[in-house]
């Protein structure tokens, strides 16, 4: 995200427009994309709301997240371009509170991967996970990227 020091992410978080909502698509290429019709909208602070439930030494991935929205919500697909959206904002969001953090670091991408769209980046993220006993691996040789080994055995169930 750009200009975060000047953003107000506390603010962005309680703003959940229309949302909740779900959408019925209409486009084939769409629905075959996502696997159905359905389409769900949570707004940034249920993200926040589920996220703060992971306790210490666990992980959940965006794609959890949205799976349990989608099935608590009769839909289904929750949108993913707004979940990656919500959940950078409940990160940075935590990030501007002095209390009632959000533990977002433990919230990681598809394969347990971790994420540099957060506060300190992917860095910042893995001296958090390390902190909590998970080993963090890389892949790549230009393109480097972050993962917490053995990601699965650590992920809670919501």
């Amino acid at each position: 995200m750009a200009n975060e020091h000047i953003k107000d992410f506390n603010a962005m978080l309680q703003n959940s427009k229309d949302m909740p909502k779900t959408q019925v698509l209409t486009d084939t290429k769409s629905i075959e994309k996502y696997g159905g019709q359905k389409m769900f909208f949570a707004p940034p602070i249920a993200y926040d709301t589920v996220m703060k439930k992971i306790p210490y030494g666990k992980l959940i991935l965006v794609g959890d997240i949205r799976a349990y929205f989608a099935k608590e919500n009769q839909a289904d697909f929750t949108d993913p371009i707004t979940a990656g959206i919500f959940v950078s904002i409940v990160a940075w969001a935590s990030s501007q509170r002095s209390e009632n953090k959000t533990p977002y670091w433990r919230t990681l991408k598809a394969n347990g991967e971790l994420n540099p769209k957060y506060p300190l980046g992917v860095l910042g993220q893995k001296k958090l996970l390390e902190s909590e006993g998970h080993k963090i691996i890389t892949k790549g040789r230009t393109n480097i990227r972050y993962f917490v080994e053995k990601f699965e055995e650590n992920l809670y169930k919501l």
